[in-house]
């Protein structure tokens, strides 16, 4: 799938709507922008981050109704009051981003998160087990977690697929449907190619529908944002969240 051909279709809508109307609500395959908010899920994972952006940020997810704010564990109980009563889901990060933490480390604050308010987690899978062979080590890792969150939390399994040849791809992807995570988070920390819509389509085409995927990496914008939507992401992770949201409606 050509995402520089679909975005640059959703652009020429975006104009073609505004001039009609005057406004930036269109449709793409059926998706109205009104509807993106609702998929966005806003980044806080930066080593400075403050409880004043924090704040600020659950204020500006509340107004527009994303789909949720990432915190680290550290600021979910702050997250979690700022956000009382919106509807906006607290996601604690775990691991970020590459589960560099030892297995009873991510479980503590799996735990943790969840003890303060966390209705979803974002779980590194452990990608050097990973790479030395060690699957069953990186199944049980997740497996423990997501055990941890049932009926709690939703779990997002993070796999940065540029890491995996295509048997670990396989293999990782299986895993994650097997420990019962809600969600394949498609990471791009490494490649740094930016969320692909390609992405999406291999993780469908080995998993089908049985787990929602969530994306990230690099999206700056609705038409990008919508276009994601439109390949198959059910949510989508950025920094760029309310920028996008301001420009809709």
């Amino acid at each position: 799938m050509d995402i520089e051909k679909i975005i640059r279709e959703v652009t020429r809508q975006v104009d073609r709507a505004d001039s009609a109307s005057g406004g930036s609500n269109y449709s793409v395959r059926g998706i109205s922008s009104f509807n993106v908010p609702g998929k966005l899920e806003h980044s806080l994972l930066v080593p400075d981050l403050t409880a004043s952006t924090v704040s600020e940020a659950a204020a500006e997810a509340r107004r527009y109704q994303i789909a949720a704010l990432c915190v680290p564990p550290y600021y979910v109980s702050l997250a979690k009051n700022a956000l009382r009563g919106s509807g906006v889901n607290v996601c604690a990060a775990l691991g970020v981003p590459n589960a560099l933490f030892s297995a009873a480390a991510r479980l503590a604050d799996a735990k943790d998160s969840l003890l303060n308010g966390a209705e979803e987690l974002d779980v590194s899978i452990n990608a050097m087990a990973i790479k030395s062979g060690n699957y069953e080590d990186a199944k049980q890792d997740l497996c423990r977690i997501v055990d941890a969150a049932r009926g709690k939390a939703a779990v997002k399994a993070a796999v940065e697929l540029a890491l995996f040849n295509e048997e670990e791809k396989v293999r990782v992807l299986n895993l994650v449907k097997d420990c019962g995570a809600e969600y394949v988070k498609i990471q791009n920390v490494v490649s740094g190619k930016g969320a692909d819509t390609a992405d999406i389509a291999y993780v469908k085409q080995i998993l089908g529908n049985n787990v929602k995927i969530k994306i990230d990496g690099g999206v700056k914008t609705l038409a990008g944002a919508a276009a994601l939507i439109d390949g198959g992401a059910d949510r989508i992770g950025l920094t760029a969240t309310f920028k996008i949201a301001r420009g809709i409606g």
